[in-house]
């Protein structure tokens, strides 16, 4: 697959290559041709998400163009892709090997998803040809989380340790006996007894006796933005077998019922725990699948171990993807007088002029939708620059032919990482 600026080309991408004769990588200023994405689907226990490859941006790219639009129009079941969510590899920020950010399918961002980052471990696995053993430093929104490819393909991961302070989760539920956050929630006439807990991002848990016979839509979006979690939260009824097995459904804030939630698994394991249902380790029946959650008693972490798998790799069309905001305002009748450029990030801002900091703090997506702003020392210059040189010095057989040999080696790779043999 060639990669360039975080956006990918694959031979999937061709007939709009063709129609456009000319390929735009990003936001390129007065390129007219056709915007494509590469991106990958993977899934993990029927969580699904879209994957996007940026670890080769310019600094300051964080969305590659992904507007919450754009997301919930690409995570759209019947008119879309259909996903839960968008994920983003992107480069670190601090002392993380790279970073992810993630999207719900309505365009808001979650600080964690644990079914996520097994599936983003599973795709740098499979787009690097890593093997077991592999560990990823990956900076969140919730800190910095390592997953681990196994031997047997499945994911585990270092999920670190529970907030269980009302203000860390955040709740105004008080803390309770148990050592959790806990009371009773009053909704639409029933008296729920609650649990919460943090893991970077918000989870109640709600013990019951027949987990098959809950209302989960008319009480899981009631549960979602309940006054007492003033940053919504997730949702979780739990059905608890036996101290090691206990059965749950989902509900997820800005994505409504789904077939797992990896956080969510933690969370509930945590609050059964402290309420005497469960042990510190146990095996969470989930819709699409079963999680194992090891609460480690000496450092606190969790521990979550599950399986995420490739489903396919395609280009989004642009029709799909929208129009540029560039070509937008290309074609929008100039106003009278010209308007300001828009405003860089306060960081920018406070950086000194023309310092590398500044570049390095301007949002390319954002602040240059109607042209750089830096056009003297912009960030993105020097890739953007191997961009148009590859694009000028190669014929479209030779871009056709980079993309089809890396993604038939990716594709081969895989399989034969899954059988466990070469492919004759």
């Amino acid at each position: 697959m060639w990669r360039v600026l975080g956006w990918s080309v694959s031979r999937l991408a061709l007939p709009a290559v063709r129609a456009s004769k000319k390929l735009c990588i990003g936001f390129q200023p007065g390129c007219r041709g056709s915007i494509v994405l590469q991106f990958s689907k993977y899934q993990g226990l029927g969580n699904d998400f879209l994957m996007v490859d940026g670890r080769a941006t310019a600094p300051g790219d964080d969305s590659l163009g992904l507007t919450p639009e754009r997301i919930r129009r690409l995570c759209d079941r019947r008119f879309g892709v259909g996903a839960d969510g968008v994920i983003l590899a992107l480069p670190p920020q601090a002392d993380g090997e790279l970073r992810m950010r993630i999207f719900n399918a309505d365009g808001s961002e979650p600080e964690m998803c644990g079914n996520g980052i097994r599936c983003l471990a599973r795709f740098l696995a499979d787009s690097d040809g890593d093997a077991a053993g592999r560990r990823w430093s990956v900076e969140t929104l919730a800190g910095r989380i390592v997953p681990e490819l196994q031997a047997d393909g499945t994911i585990r991961v270092d999920m670190g340790a529970p907030f269980l302070d009302p203000e860390a989760v955040p709740t105004t539920l008080a803390l309770g006996e148990a050592g959790i956050p806990q009371g009773t929630l009053e909704l639409e006439g029933e008296a729920l007894a609650v649990g919460a807990a943090g893991m970077g991002n918000p989870h109640v848990v709600v013990p019951v006796d027949d987990v098959a016979a809950v209302d989960l839509e008319r009480l899981g979006a009631a549960l979602e933005v309940h006054p007492a979690f003033p940053a919504r939260t997730n949702v979780h009824f739990v059905q608890v077998l036996a101290p090691d097995h206990l059965v749950m459904r989902v509900w997820e804030r800005g994505a409504g019922p789904t077939l797992a939630c990896g956080t969510g698994a933690c969370a509930t394991l945590v609050v059964c725990h402290r309420l005497g249902l469960a042990e510190r380790r146990a095996r969470l029946e989930l819709p699409g699948g079963p999680l194992e959650i090891d609460w480690d008693p000496a450092g606190d972490h969790l521990f979550m171990s599950g399986p995420a798998e490739a489903v396919f790799d395609a280009v989004v069309t642009p029709a799909l993807w929208g129009e540029d905001p560039q070509t937008a305002e290309r074609d929008t009748p100039a106003p009278a007088a010209p308007a300001p450029a828009p405003a860089a990030s306060a960081a920018a801002a406070s950086a000194e002029p023309g310092s590398a900091a500044e570049a390095a703090a301007i949002d390319c997506a954002t602040a240059c939708v109607n042209g750089c702003i830096r056009p003297d020392a912009c960030p993105s210059a020097e890739a953007r620059s191997r961009v148009e040189a590859l694009l000028s010095g190669s014929s479209l057989d030779d871009l056709v032919a980079m993309a089809t040999n890396s993604l038939e080696a990716r594709t081969r790779a895989r399989f034969e990482r899954e059988m466990g043999r070469p492919l004759e």
